[in-house]
């Protein structure tokens, strides 16, 4: 590992100083940053310590909503009352990722920033990793792609986002709030994580500065009825093949609205607004399910070994939907 300078931030403005002129990166649980630095991926200078900021409260809003602040442990979000109360889907999702142990160190600001696993980015023993060095090319490609993405890649990146949080965010309409070298601002979920498109390097909307201080969540109309379905080839700690985060209003039998969301499959949360308007007004059964599914996967373009993912999906969605539909 290479040496760095380790600072301790006072104050969002403070931390945000220290990045903008040391050129570091923010540490809070670690738990990704460092095993890429570990092996070489990241290299920073400096870490900006922001353990001392004390952004570790989950609370009510005035708007009926939640807020749940950056430095929270993802344990202590899956686990607080009001996250397993009027967002079960975010718990789940929480819970079915990572270990017992990794969940007590890593933070709800971290979850959203941590980097793909693709193993060409992850080992710098591969030379061709447009994410990891911009122009040299993408090995999945032409070698080992079966975990790879099927919707929204492009010819210099296939590599898929990890988080499950992300992926129940995707469908709560989750807002981002920010705190950047112009001070405070607010980014809804689906403008914050970015395609690779020409950019791979990019992983989201954020400038190198701009620190994630938290999460604010509206009201949900999904707390009854929804599901986070992981899929992946082996139950204990593993990343999604594929993941489907659903959430269904009810009401007198009929879906008044849905929310759909698929991990596992694109470098972002793949959020299908067009399966979504598939469910409304239909009553919640297989055939209006099977539907909502071959919306939600239209499109796939599958690489070499991972052409199976395009009916897993499928099979998911309709599982997650039915799933959702059944909780009392």
């Amino acid at each position: 590992m290479k040496d760095f300078d380790l600072q301790r931030a006072t104050s969002p403005a403070d931390a945000v100083g220290r990045v903008t002129v040391s050129g570091g990166r923010y540490f809070a649980g670690g738990t990704n940053l460092l095993d890429l630095m570990k092996n070489g991926v990241e290299q920073p200078s400096a870490l900006v310590d922001l353990r001392r900021l004390d952004l570790s409260t989950i609370s009510a809003t005035p708007a009926g909503g939640v807020l749940i602040e950056a430095g929270v442990t993802n344990s202590a979000v899956a686990n607080h009352p009001l996250v397993r109360s009027q967002y079960p889907v975010l718990s789940q999702a929480i819970l079915s990722g990572a270990t017992t142990q990794l969940r007590n160190m890593a933070t709800a600001g971290g979850n959203l920033m941590q980097r793909t696993r693709c193993p060409f980015f992850m080992d710098t023993a591969f030379d061709a990793c447009n994410k990891r060095v911009p122009g040299s090319g993408c090995a999945a490609r032409t070698r080992f792609n079966r975990e790879h993405a099927i919707l929204g890649a492009s010819d210099s990146c296939v590599a898929v986002h990890p988080s499950d949080m992300a992926i129940a965010l995707a469908i709560l309409g989750a807002v981002v709030h920010v705190y950047g070298v112009d001070g405070p601002r607010a980014v809804a979920i689906e403008d914050f994580f970015a395609l690779p498109g020409d950019s791979p390097e990019r992983d989201n909307t954020l400038a190198p500065a701009d620190l994630i201080t938290g999460i604010e969540l509206p009201p949900s109309v999904f707390a009854r009825h929804c599901w986070y379905l992981k899929v992946r080839d082996r139950h204990s700690y593993a990343f999604a093949l594929v993941s489907v985060a659903a959430g269904l209003d009810i009401v007198d039998g009929v879906i008044r609205s849905a929310a759909l969301a698929l991990g596992g499959v694109a470098a972002k949360p793949w959020r299908v607004t067009a399966a979504e308007q598939e469910l409304v007004g239909d009553r919640p059964g297989p055939e209006a399910f099977h539907r909502a599914a071959e919306s939600a996967l239209h499109g796939a373009k599958p690489l070499s070994q991972n052409g199976f993912k395009v009916d897993l999906g499928k099979h998911s969605v309709v599982r997650a939907l039915t799933l959702a539909a059944r909780q009392q």
